[in-house]
C-alpha cells in the first residue's frame, strides 16, 4: 500500500511539472522512476518475512506466511495493476486530460459568444 501511495505521490508531481503530456505517458515515467524502490522495498520485506516463516517458532509462522503472501500481493498491485486502474479512473470519470494520442491536453471548444 505505501509503495502505490509513493508511485501515486509521484505521479502527482509529475503531472504538475509536466502539464502539457498525456496522461499514459505521465504514469510510465512515475512507473520507471519508482520501480527500483518498489522492488527494493518488496524485496527486503519479503527477505524478511521468508526468514521469520523458516526459522520462526510454531506460532509465528502463520502470521509469516500471510505477510509473505500480503508484501507478495501488494508488490504486484502497485506495479501492474495502480497505474491501469488510475488510467481507467481518469477515462471513465476525468475526462480532463487526453490520455491516447500526441503529447498535447484535450481541446476543450471555445464558448459561444454572447451578442
Amino acid at each position: 500500500m505505501n509503495d502505490t501511495v509513493v508511485t501515486f505521490d509521484r505521479v502527482r508531481e509529475n503531472m504538475q511539472k509536466h502539464r502539457g503530456r498525456n496522461l499514459i505517458k505521465i504514469l510510465n515515467d512515475s512507473q520507471n522512476q519508482m520501480l527500483s524502490r518498489t522492488l527494493l522495498t518488496g524485496g527486503t520485506t519479503i527477505f524478511a518475512s521468508l526468514m521469520l516463516f523458516l526459522f520462526g517458532g510454531d506460532v509465528i509462522k502463520g502470521f509469516a506466511f500471510i505477510m509473505l503472501v500480503g508484501i507478495i500481493v501488494g508488490t504486484y498491485s502497485s506495479i501492474y495493476i495502480a497505474s491501469p486502474f488510475a488510467l481507467l479512473w481518469e477515462e471513465w470519470f476525468g475526462g480532463s486530460r487526453k490520455s491516447k494520442g500526441g503529447d498535447k491536453p484535450a481541446q476543450r471548444p471555445a464558448p459561444a459568444k454572447a451578442r
